[in-house]
């Protein structure tokens, strides 16, 4: 008698590959993501290490060894700090505000947040040219009010250059900042006023650490948003204050300089992933002190 037909019948069934719904559903952005930004993004490391005669380091020993590219690189990072920084002290009050608000006050001031963001940057930036010039509204305005006796240069300076990036970049840090304060259970503060707190000590040890996540999730996208700008730079400040992705514009389009401009920009790639991965380790480590 023939075993084969025991055999087949104990043999476990062939084992088929399933794929979770998930997956399948994310498939098609995924492809659209490493076809038009992984992909680029390779040649373009690759075009950093090429030199004339093959492989070279050549473009970061020019950025890192000449005391130019070296100043502009901490001038960028200077200046993302300095807008960060600004654009927290403006978002932080503006977002509470938002949060606290009822019914038609919170949809106004939520389209103050949200329509600059529908503004092309160029729109906004040409706009705040207007104003900062000598015969601009900032000007009239100062010179009727007896506050300076002429005009001003505010155009191709550093002020006008830091107060056009946080006008950009400032909806940026209200929205995680509101995301995150929408959400606290405002019971937490009325507890701590139960227990005799000061309203300045309970905004300092109980409603500012609970909205830390959103500051540190704004922050770093506009710091990252900062160090990587470039209309806004050279439109309202131009070549006096050279930043790293303005480097980057000149060695490609000016220079020919592929290898140049593509150090140039691996260098800001390392700089924005080190402030997400910096971004999420401080998140997780909150989250891991609020367990």
């Amino acid at each position: 008698m023939s075993t084969l037909p025991l055999a087949a019948a104990g043999a476990s069934p062939p084992r088929r590959i399933t794929l979770d719904p998930r997956f399948v559903m994310a498939l098609p952005g995924l492809l659209f993501m490493g076809l038009v930004f992984a992909f680029p993004l390779v040649l373009l490391m690759s075009k950093s290490v090429q030199g004339p005669d093959g492989l070279s380091l050549a473009g970061y020993g020019r950025i890192l060894g000449d005391a130019y590219y070296r100043g502009v690189i901490w001038d960028s990072l200077t200046l993302a700090f300095r807008v960060t920084l600004i654009t927290l002290l403006l978002g932080y009050p503006a977002a509470y505000a938002l949060a606290r608000a009822k019914g038609t006050l919170q949809v106004f001031l939520f389209a103050l947040v949200f329509l600059p963001l529908t503004v092309s940057i160029i729109v906004k930036t040409f706009g705040l040219t207007i104003m900062f010039r000598r015969e601009g509204i900032l000007n009239w305005f100062l010179v009727n009010t007896g506050l300076i006796d002429a005009p001003m240069r505010f155009v191709f300076t550093e002020m006008s250059l830091v107060i056009g990036m946080v006008n950009v970049f400032l909806p940026f840090l209200i929205l995680p900042l509101y995301s995150v304060m929408r959400m606290l259970d405002t019971r937490y503060l009325d507890a701590a006023a139960t227990l005799g707190t000061s309203p300045l000590h309970s905004f300092l040890r109980v409603f500012l650490p609970l909205t830390m996540p959103g500051v540190i999730a704004g922050a770093s996208i506009v710091f990252a948003l900062s160090v990587a700008a470039y209309v806004t730079p050279g439109l309202l400040i131009g070549e006096r204050y050279m930043t790293m992705s303005m480097v980057m514009a000149k060695a490609f389009l000016n220079f020919r300089d592929y290898q140049l401009g593509s150090a140039m920009a691996c260098i800001m790639l390392v700089i924005a992933l080190t402030i997400v991965f910096l971004s999420s380790f401080l998140t997780r480590n909150l989250e891991a002190k609020g367990r």
